[in-house]
């Protein structure tokens, strides 16, 4: 398989954003003693990254190979997703405005990881339309960045951390 194959393409891109929530593991690490919250993110970052792993083994494989205890990517992943965005929005405030990207750290990598991700669906979806690509797998990358938006929100209220929102030029608008 050629390295710029859609296929390589798409693993490529979950292992990159892999490794970017790796990044957001390294910097909560630092305050995990001391935050509650911070424990329970990496606890949910673990899990992501362990069935990232199994989504990019999955990728790797070529349509309708097989091999033993090969991993899969269940509909009860993408609900589990689901819950840890709807667990972690009971706390937020709806939003008025676009967020921009930064905050402190752990939400501001976190936001990156969230951008890697819809990259990655992108890429799943027009492998999709040229090979066969488990339709879970794409749910599950869907969902996957909607709780990296959250996640980050949810960081960002739990860590005391400042949401930048998006300011309409008005001045500009109104002449």
């Amino acid at each position: 398989m050629w390295k710029d194959s859609l296929r390589v393409e798409a693993y490529g891109t979950v292992d990159e954003l892999n490794s970017s929530i790796g990044m957001v593991r390294v910097f909560n690490q630092e305050i995990v003693e001391h935050n509650k919250q911070a424990g329970q993110l990496e606890d949910e970052l673990r899990w992501v990254q362990n069935k990232l792993f199994d989504v990019g083994s999955i990728l790797a494989t070529i349509p309708g190979q097989t091999f033993k205890n090969m991993p899969q990517v269940l509909a009860s992943d993408v609900t589990r997703l689901e819950k840890m965005i709807d667990r972690c929005q009971k706390s937020l405030e709806p939003l008025k405005e676009f967020i921009l990207p930064g905050g402190g750290k752990v939400s501001g990598f976190l936001h990156q990881a969230r951008t890697i991700c819809r990259r990655a669906e992108r890429v799943c979806v027009a492998l999709s339309k040229i090979e066969a690509v488990d339709p879970t797998i794409i749910k599950f990358v869907n969902r996957l960045s909607d709780a990296l938006f959250v996640l980050a929100r949810w960081v960002a209220k739990t860590q005391g951390e400042p949401e930048f929102l998006w300011e309409r030029d008005v001045a500009k608008n109104s002449t």
